[in-house]
């Protein structure tokens, strides 16, 4: 994807914004204010509030809002989808845009398990019985103060095949569901092999007893809560993807069960993000769920995303910035993004190529840098594959100059294309 190279927002521990750093390049302000919003949501101080990245085309809004999914990690949901998108579910615009808050709302579930941990002293399998299909074995476990023999069924043995479990492994069995883990390989076994590969992992004896308690986090969505619960193929419908309208007695009832887990210590609530690109294209209905939505005990951090100035808000007469009602402006803290100077724009093309696997010379990415100042940061880099094809045809590996200068020639970009309409308007029909 296009932004397949951001990788965070680049920033140092004061936080400010390094010159290049985890795909990021240029908007200092803007990143250190997205560091600032970010260590906010770390420490659960602006839940249920929103922000508003905004700045002309091409100035990076999406990859600050991409850059802060990264920053916060697999452990926070992030969820994220064009205003547009609304208006072609086959649902009512509230309910999208609920499922799309509730997608970014996680439950973090504690639960406590029993699990057998220790090393594998010995597998021993019996050959079937006569007439008998079913495999028996004892597994033999040990840690740093016992041993233990343990009888094998069936399901165990094809488990500790499918792991290839042999001794001298360090293993974890769940009680519950007969889950067998490989955490490694026991360090009194570090001597047996000449050559080891690099997955090869040591780790100690376990001490103690065999059976021990073990607390177990699971983070999981209220959407995904949602679906399970309002289907009848349960946690099927989401691979589906056809999850349709959820009834609000079965969010009630999720809620309700959510608040009673919380109370027990079992459950915590993970306020996450929620990024809606183009917000000038939702209308005012949208506006209005949202400004009660952003006031919920259960609402995640919004980050919206616009490039246009004083327009028309969807569904009125009415003229605000941003194409924003003012109401709903004034909940928002607004990051504003700035055109990228000649050099920050050659610094991200050189990023995009190293992240494709392309040869650029270094002439040749300059010029490619003029092109983005003239026509569109976007445009410089949708350039890049066709350049590398001309380059290729010419049986050559790496782009130069004259590769750059006839793409620009070949694919028109958006102002050059405007201006030979307005120049031919009378040549067109309108």
């Amino acid at each position: 994807g296009a932004h397949s190279h951001i990788r965070g927002l680049g920033l140092d521990d004061a936080l400010d914004a390094r010159k290049i750093s985890q795909g990021m390049v240029g908007q200092p302000e803007a990143r250190k204010a997205a560091g600032i919003i970010l260590q906010m949501i770390k420490e659960g101080k602006i839940a249920g509030r929103a922000v508003l990245l905004a700045g002309q085309p091409g100035t990076g809004k999406t990859a600050i809002a991409m850059g802060m999914a990264k920053a916060l990690g697999d452990s926070t949901p992030f969820a994220s989808m064009a205003a547009s998108e609304i208006f072609s579910l086959e649902m009512s615009k509230t309910e999208a845009l609920t499922q799309a808050f509730r997608q970014a709302i996680g439950v973090r579930i504690k639960e406590e398990t029993e699990i057998i941990e220790g090393e594998v002293v010995e597998v021993e399998l019996d050959a079937p019985a006569a007439g008998s299909v079913a495999k028996t074995g004892k597994l033999t476990l040990k840690s740093t103060e016992m041993e233990t023999i343990y009888d094998l069924g069936q399901k165990m043995i094809e488990s500790l095949n499918r792991e290839k479990v042999t001794a001298g492994d360090v293993v974890t069995i769940d009680k519950a569901t007969g889950r067998i883990t490989k955490l490694g390989r026991s360090f009194s076994r570090s001597r047996d092999y000449d050559a080891m590969g690099p997955q090869m992992r040591f780790v100690q004896c376990p001490e103690g007893e065999l059976q021990k308690r073990k607390e177990v986090v699971h983070v999981v969505t209220l959407h995904e809560i949602d679906v399970i619960n309002s289907r009848q193929q349960g946690f099927l419908a989401l691979f589906a993807g056809d999850t349709g309208e959820i009834r609000p007695e079965v969010r009630e009832q999720i809620d309700t069960k959510v608040a009673e887990w919380r109370e027990e210590g079992k459950a915590d609530i993970v306020p996450g993000v929620l990024f809606i690109d183009e917000v000038h294209m939702l209308d005012i209905e949208c506006f209005t769920y949202l400004n009660r939505a952003l006031e919920s005990s259960l609402a995640p951090i919004v980050v919206f995303a616009t490039n246009r100035g004083l327009c028309t808000i969807r569904g009125t007469d009415l003229v605000s910035p941003h194409g924003v009602p003012v109401d709903l402006l004034d909940r928002l803290v607004i990051i504003r993004t700035l055109p990228y100077t000649p050099q920050e724009i050659v610094q991200i093309l050189a990023v995009r190529a190293e992240v494709e696997g392309i040869d650029i010379a270094e002439d040749s990415l300059a010029r490619l840098g003029e092109v983005g100042e003239q026509s569109s940061l976007r445009h410089a880099v949708q350039l890049l594959t066709p350049a590398l094809v001309l380059a290729q045809t010419s049986g050559r590996e790496r782009i130069e100059v004259a590769d750059i200068d006839d793409c620009h020639g070949l694919f028109s970009d958006a102002k050059a294309s405007a201006k030979l309409l307005a120049e031919q308007a009378d040549k067109y029909i309108t």
